[in-house]
């Protein structure tokens, strides 16, 4: 197992370290840095029996379904998922507009979560799991691809900065 991680957000390293250490703990676990990364992994003959979903080719050509066992950890754990996937193909960013006001334009600013991946599987699991949340988004598209998922809701943005919070 070999995981790449931006050098930019250690705190995020750390619990990916912490994470291969609690899933394997009689496996070593190595980090390594790389130029503007770190690479965390993990040797195992075991790992392709907790991610049956591996194989060769790009992740968005081949089906992502969580195995049912896989799935009772997600619904046991709905936030810490969406954690994970934000904190590894998403953001939270400051969004801003302008509104005209009693004849002035005004700059209007607001935050939002953003989560973009190529799998529509996985954008499923991310959006089943919102859905079981209570957490409204909405899905836009870039060159009539739909794979960007949007919260932009107050009560939405509110819930997810409790549970999820920023990158660290």
């Amino acid at each position: 197992m070999r995981i790449v991680l931006d050098k930019a957000w250690p705190g995020v390293i750390d619990a990916c370290e912490k994470a291969l250490r609690a899933v394997r703990p009689n496996n070593n676990v190595f980090r390594a840095k790389r130029q503007g990364c770190f690479v965390v992994s993990s040797t195992s003959k075991h790992w392709p029996c907790l991610f049956p979903q591996h194989g060769p080719g790009k992740k968005h050509d081949r089906p992502i379904i969580l195995e049912p066992w896989q799935q009772a950890i997600v619904d046991a754990h709905p936030w810490e998922f969406i954690r994970g996937l934000i904190h590894s193909d998403g953001c939270r960013i400051t969004n801003w507009t302008t509104r005209m006001i009693a004849g002035e334009r005004k700059r209007y600013e607001y935050p939002r979560y953003f989560f973009t991946n190529v799998s529509a599987d996985i954008r499923g699991l991310y959006t089943d799991t919102l859905d079981r949340l209570g957490i409204e988004w909405t899905q836009s598209a870039r060159n009539g691809n739909a794979f960007n998922i949007s919260i932009a809701r107050k009560a939405s943005v509110a819930l997810m900065d409790t549970h999820v919070g920023p990158k660290y």
